[in-house]
């Protein structure tokens, strides 16, 4: 068992996200290392703990050629790097850890040698069953090289592909092992192969460039090298990617839509807004969760604000609704990204006013409507309320595009304990008077269909009712993707 770390410190309550993958199969034999990392690049969003690259010529030795690294991508990749990793065929990753440890051996895309030849590995999500399914494998000899459930995908496949006609074969039959949330991106010596669970529950899509064949977990990756989208990988479909085939559907794990489970978080926070997840816009399901906030609580204001990044497209949707003029009340530092070097704990306020800075001019005296995606904790939302109130606003008024968190994730979403959630034993009324607003207001749990365009969504986080039983044992500090 690894040391259990709890990565959601105080001073940043914001959720994270889990990864990012891409792959790229170029027909025509030209080499897609660059391709990845900036695709890669374009879902940095998703992760900035660590990032990795492997590739394969499929004409050449059967090779992989990989790098991966901690950091951001512009930290770990060089131009050398990138010229050194040749191949028409590639998997890229970017990772965020929702708990346990973040380390090099860690980083993905993962590579595995064995008797079939070589297979490269990249793993969006959390399995429900990793440990049992790890212990059964290390019962059987696997000896194992990190901490991360992805091995335990990628040693079944291997595995299953012993006694498989091919390596999509074999992912579908891990794929009846496995339980939880997951997207895949699986390179073979002459395959690329998209899968995605049976629930959905991370996003997966398919792309073209001239003759080369792209998976990434968004449509803005695509749209960063200029690739056109195809379209979405289906929950529980397998996607085989081949010069002699182009692309072959293998739908038999596909359960019925009624009983899919998407993580509505891709909608509300995590993905970028210029993408679509499953044919919808995340722009215009955050503008709808604005309108929505502004229906049901609506109150007298000067101005609506958003909370950088992903409160202002809510922010703008309240404001549409509401006729109230929508503004910016705070200059966010470019150059801080989702992590870096946080204050000491004497100091821990300064990690929010190193990223945000109120602005005086535009907020002095005036009544505010503050939106924001989620609280968590709570520990941010009252230093920017205080940071609006220290710049003369007269009113804060805060709307969150999500319902309250009462129930921790188990699928790849770095929900904490109950215990450690502020809307878990304390009403609206109550969190409101302790993070300092006038008033405060949730969206709606009825309204988390319509924002998600109808299509079926995980609400256990919110509920408790997950879509699939979840683990016997707290997964979230021992195994991670």
């Amino acid at each position: 068992m690894t040391e259990k770390v709890n990565v959601f410190t105080e001073d940043t309550d914001k959720l994270r996200e889990e990864c990012g993958v891409f792959g790229m199969y170029d027909f025509d034999g030209g080499n897609v290392a660059s391709s990845i990392y900036y695709g890669l690049y374009a879902l940095q969003h998703r992760g900035q703990e660590s990032c990795g690259i492997a590739v394969s010529d499929t004409e050449g030795p059967n090779k992989i050629l990989s790098f991966r690294d901690m950091g951001l991508l512009n930290e770990a990749f060089t131009p050398e790097t990138l010229e050194r990793l040749e191949g028409d065929i590639g998997v890229g990753h970017v990772r965020y850890s929702t708990a346990g440890s973040s380390t090099r051996e860690n980083a993905q895309p993962l590579v595995l040698n064995y008797v079939k030849g070589t297979l490269g590995l990249a793993h969006n999500g959390n399995l429900v069953n990793a440990p049992e399914l790890r212990r059964e494998l290390e019962y059987t000899g696997a000896i194992f090289q990190t901490t991360i459930d992805s091995e335990v995908i990628a040693y079944h496949i291997a595995r299953e592909r012993l006694n498989s006609k091919s390596v999509e074969e074999a992912v579908g039959r891990a794929m009846k092992k496995i339980k939880g949330a997951y997207s895949l991106i699986v390179m073979s010596p002459r395959k690329l192969i998209g899968a995605r669970d049976p629930f959905g529950f991370r996003p997966l899509c398919i792309g073209r460039r001239d003759n080369a064949y792209v998976l990434a977990s968004e449509t803005c990756a695509l749209d960063t090298i200029g690739a056109k989208f195809i379209r979405d990988v289906e929950p529980g479909e397998i996607v085989t990617i081949s010069p002699e085939r182009g692309i072959e559907s293998d739908k038999s794990l596909c359960i019925p839509a009624e009983k899919h489970a998407r993580c509505v978080f891709e909608y509300i926070y995590f993905a970028r807004p210029d993408s679509y997840v499953d044919g919808f816009s995340v722009y215009n399901s955050r503008i709808l969760a604005g309108k929505f906030l502004a229906i049901d609580s609506p109150v007298d204001a000067d101005l609506v604000v958003g909370v950088p990044e992903s409160g202002n497209c809510a922010a703008m949707g309240y404001a549409m609704q509401s006729g109230i003029p929508y503004g910016q009340a705070f200059v966010k530092n470019t150059y801080v990204g989702r992590t870096f070097i946080k204050p000491k704990q004497k100091s821990r306020e300064s990690s929010v006013q190193v990223k945000l800075n109120a602005l005086r001019e535009v907020v002095a005296g005036k009544r505010i409507i503050m939106i924001d995606d989620s609280i968590v904790r709570g520990t941010t939302s009252d230093r920017i309320v205080r940071m609006l109130r220290e710049a003369g606003a007269k009113e804060v008024h805060m709307r969150v595009g999500a319902p309250p968190f009462l129930w921790p994730c188990y699928f790849g979403t770095d929900i904490p304990a109950r215990e450690q959630l502020i809307a878990h034993n304390k009403t609206t009324e109550e969190i409101s008077a302790i993070i300092g607003t006038d008033s405060l207001a949730y969206l709606r749990l009825e309204r988390l269909s319509e924002i998600a365009n109808g299509l079926g969504i995980c609400k256990g986080c919110f509920t408790g009712e997950y879509p699939l039983e979840p683990p016997q044992e707290d997964i979230r500090g021992d195994f991670e993707r």
